[in-house]
């Protein structure tokens, strides 16, 4: 369906061995550690796994029995939404790696943040392009948010033009502000004033979208941050009044979780009446979120709904979380919820877990009131902790490996198009991370390589360590440091039947 680069038979002068690694397989649903393999790889890509391969290369790797996983494909990035989008393609990028995250998709609109204009993302798109070319450290490609009417109808030019195949809504957007109560939208949003961003544009995107798929296919989808800005709204009128909630706690109780649930329902309706069945739910938070999400799944069988999950909210709560740095849409929640997320990730009701990563340096991140998390922005990084903490959290729960690399990596790439990402199989790229599964360390985030002093995470203990990590055959990280220029490409994820006009 999508086009594909052959696959090279002759070794190339980079020749890389990976040897005694313990490949880990994506959907294996065994629990027992993986016999030791080489890998041999040519010309950035995989060509070979097996056991007694290792010869003849022009570097070779001694895995020493640690876990070869397929690099991540964090399906949920917001680079450059509160920094330079050209310096955090740099910073934020080496965080992933750092993590083992080999393959970045950001989120980006028109409004205040990122670019920090509105108009055509004819003109948008190619700006942010200019910006991340040759900063980043990892593979990346985009997802747009249509927040006009004229964005709709630039959904074709997109695909075709820029590779761009999987589109947003943020349903709150409307009536509720990034941060909490706001009663600027229409300015925050850079819209005209003759625009509303509201339930009827989100049923246009999708149909618009609808028009796309039956052009371009099944790789057109849509992603859907489900909060209700009615709820939010009276919500936090009642948590600010009250004053008895401080820090995280008051912040989930202004989001509260029925709130997620109310706008899966409505959002799954409308991708029913608009016959539009691509639909992903991003970072579901709660147990009464993913219980609406299964519930619309059996409700209409017809829509392929995915669900997505964050490695902060599978790892934090409320209470764990170090301070008001933890703010995030939507929010931490109770340690139940926190529970119930890993009984649905163990039942196999997620799809996929990313770090939705966000760096948010402390002058932009606190107000004037350190305290107080109502003047706090929303968002922080977490890409460097996304696999090891899956991995170290995960064993320790019963979450066998294969799995594992189904939620980094192998589902995220298929659904997205990323045809050549998410397998150590022969022909895939070489995109490859040694992970230590039996390192313990604490986190700080003076470690870390993002622009973020502080992390949510802080003094939280990790079970699992990510000590290599290799790109299209080219190490980036050894021995847990960055190394190297940036190599990363922007990926066009091209359906077939615009192969012949794509630009390469």
């Amino acid at each position: 369906m999508f086009r594909t680069r052959k696959l090279e038979t002759v070794v190339a002068d980079n020749d890389l061995v990976i040897r005694n690694a313990r490949v880990v397989r994506p959907g294996d649903a065994s629990t027992a550690l993986p016999e030791p393999q080489d890998i041999v790889v040519a010309d950035g890509r995989i060509i070979r796994v097996g056991a007694g391969l290792a010869q003849g290369a022009a570097e070779t790797v001694d895995a020493g029995g640690r876990l070869a996983f397929p690099g991540v494909v964090d399906a949920h990035q917001h680079w450059g939404i509160y920094a330079d989008l050209g310096d955090d393609t740099e910073t934020e990028s080496r965080a992933c790696a750092q993590g083992g995250v080999t393959t970045s998709l950001s989120y980006l609109r028109t409004g205040r943040y990122y670019l920090n204009r509105g108009g055509s993302y004819r003109d948008f798109v190619p700006e942010a392009l200019d910006r991340m070319a040759g900063r980043a450290y990892v593979d990346h490609a985009l997802h747009l948010a249509p927040m006009t009417r004229e964005h709709i109808a630039e959904i074709p030019f997109l695909v075709e033009e820029f590779g761009i195949t999987s589109f947003k809504i943020f349903m709150f957007y409307g009536g509720h502000g990034l941060h909490g109560r706001s009663h600027d939208q229409a300015d925050f949003l850079m819209i005209p004033p003759t625009e509303r961003y509201d339930l009827a544009h989100f049923e246009f995107v999708m149909r618009g979208l609808r028009s796309a798929r039956e052009r371009y296919g099944e790789l057109i989808t849509l992603s859907l941050h489900c909060e209700t800005a009615e709820i939010m709204a009276a919500y936090t009128e009642l948590v600010e009044a009250d004053r008895t909630l401080t820090g995280l706690r008051a912040y989930s109780a202004s989001r509260p979780a029925h709130s997620e649930g109310l706008a899966i329902t409505v959002a799954s309706y409308l991708a029913h009446e608009t016959e539009f069945p691509n639909i992903n739910l991003l970072h579901l938070s709660s147990d009464k979120a993913v219980d609406a999400a299964l519930r619309m799944a059996s409700a209409f069988p017809h829509i392929d709904f995915r669900r997505e999950v964050t490695i902060g909210h599978l790892l934090a709560d409320v209470d764990s979380a170090h301070g008001i740095g933890g703010k995030v849409n939507p929010p931490l929640r109770e340690r139940a919820d926190v529970e119930a997320l890993w009984r649905h990730l163990l039942a196999g009701d997620i799809d996929w877990v990313v770090s939705d990563h966000a760096c948010c340096r402390a002058e932009e991140k606190f107000g004037d009131d350190p305290q107080d998390v109502f003047l706090a922005k929303s968002g922080f990084g977490g890409a460097e902790y996304l696999l090891p903490g899956l991995v170290g959290e995960g064993l320790a729960r019963g979450l066998p490996l294969g799995r594992i690399a189904e939620l980094t990596s192998a589902a995220p790439a298929r659904r997205y198009g990323l045809t050549d990402k998410g397998s150590l199989d022969p022909g895939a790229d070489a995109d490859i991370v040694l992970v230590d599964p039996h390192a313990r360390w604490t986190v700080r985030a003076a470690d870390s390589e993002s622009a973020q002093e502080y992390t949510p995470f802080e003094g939280f203990e990790m079970k699992a360590r990510v000590t290599d990590v290799f790109l299209r055959g080219r190490r980036i990280v050894r021995d847990g440091h960055i190394e190297g220029t940036p190599r990363g490409r922007y990926l066009r994820r091209v359906p077939a039947a615009t192969v012949t006009n794509a630009r390469v």
